[in-house]
This record gives structure tokens, C-alpha cells and sequence, in this order.
């Protein structure tokens, strides 16, 4: 557990989209996803057995994509899809505006 734990962290990438704060989120979750899962060759939204839905599985890793904010429910839900596909877990936060940078 906890080498899938640093597996996880390793991975994680965030996505820096202004110095201000936005009143709304520039872009929705799915168009990072969508641009970062090509560029990584990897497959978006891919169903597992039990329904739930990898944000971007590649050859090697299980991806879930979030908002900084919910780092915690990334690294949780990263941790599940890299059980469920053995493949290693990955996080990419979204960083969007201040408040998401602590």
C-alpha cells in the first residue's frame, strides 16, 4: 500500500492557469484530461467492472484527474482504479487560481 501510495504522489502533475483567481474554472476537468491523456497515448474515461471510470488508463498507469482542492479524493480514487487494473495509480491536479496552490 504504501508503495502504490508513492507511485501515486510520484506521478502527480498540476496544471498552473493563473495568478488570479477566476470567478469560474477556465475549462472543465474533461478538457485537461482530454489533452493530457494524448499526449500520454493513454485512453480516456475507461469503464472497470464495478462501473466506475478511469479518467486516463495508459500502458502503465491508472490516472484520475481533480481539481487541487480535492487532492485527497485523487490520491484515494488513483489508488482504487491502480487496484482494480494493475496498473500504477497516477494524479494529475488541476491548479486553478491561489486558492488550489497550497
Amino acid at each position: 500500500m504504501k508503495r502504490l501510495l508513492l507511485s501515486a504522489l510520484a506521478l502527480t502533475i498540476g496544471f498552473s492557469l493563473s495568478a488570479n483567481p477566476p470567478a469560474a474554472k477556465k475549462h472543465p476537468e474533461k478538457y485537461y484530461q482530454q489533452i493530457w491523456c494524448d499526449q500520454h497515448k493513454g485512453q480516456t474515461e475507461v469503464q472497470l467492472a464495478d462501473r466506475t471510470r478511469v479518467d486516463c488508463l495508459t500502458d502503465t498507469h491508472a490516472v484520475e484527474f481533480d481539481w487541487g482542492k480535492k487532492w485527497a479524493e485523487a490520491i484515494g480514487q488513483s489508488l482504487f482504479y491502480s487496484l482494480q487494473t494493475g496498473k500504477r495509480a497516477g494524479v494529475v491536479l488541476i491548479i486553478d487560481g491561489l486558492k488550489e496552490r497550497r
